[in-house]
């Protein structure tokens, strides 16, 4: 299906794990978000990852096969991630797994950041001091995911990471509902569908009875 009409989803409550959400099936069919690199563009400008100036110039200055080609390598590190992240949730992660993640340290290695001063109103001074990044290549768009990915591992607790209750639902969620009983991508698509199953299967039974 074409994923240009549908706006991504960010149910996850978790940025990384929205990545890997960006492939779906939020009705019959599976959208790819970043099925191309104007889907990669796109997706990065709805999770208000990379600057809209900077993803202006990628589509002005970069050919498209080459943004293609950064797509396909963020598909790569997307289904590399979600067989880690679907291998270890439901439990912490350790310092034993760190091994594992060498693949994202070997990208945030090659990343161009650099701090700067800017204004801020809301600080004593007037100024406050941040993390810039250097877009200087089409394969730079992949390091706001790759740091998103190695947030994720570091500030969340995987004991919590989940997948969807649905029966074809293919989304994972972080739950950080109070007594962590979330058990839906969403109440309004999966949750919604389960109440409707629900309610079908006792008018069935009270039928059959």
């Amino acid at each position: 299906m074409d994923y240009r009409p549908i706006p991504a989803m960010f149910l996850a409550d978790a940025l990384g794990i929205d990545f890997l959400n960006s492939i779906a099936t939020p009705v019959d069919e599976p959208v790819d978000w970043i099925g191309d690199g104007e889907g990669l563009l796109s997706w990065l400008e709805q999770a208000s990852l990379v600057p809209v100036d900077v993803l202006a110039h990628m589509r002005s200055q970069i050919r498209p096969a080459e943004l293609d080609e950064v797509a396909a390598k963020a598909r790569g590190l997307r289904e590399w991630f979600r067989a880690f992240v679907q291998k270890n949730k439901g439990r912490p992660l350790t310092a034993r797994d760190l091994s594992e993640l060498e693949p994202l340290n070997s990208v945030l290695r090659r990343d161009e950041r650099y701090g700067s001063i800017a204004a801020n109103a809301e600080s004593a001074s007037g100024l406050t001091f941040t993390m810039q990044r250097r877009y200087s290549s089409a394969e730079s768009l992949l390091m706001p995911i790759v740091e998103a990915l190695a947030k994720l591992v570091c500030e969340e607790d995987f004991t919590y990471v989940k997948a969807c209750e649905g029966p074809k639902c293919t989304l994972l969620f972080a739950d950080h509902t109070r007594g962590h009983a979330r058990r839906w991508c969403s109440m309004a698509i999966c949750g919604n569908r389960a109440k409707v199953a629900a309610h079908r299967a006792r008018l069935r039974e009270g039928k059959s009875g």
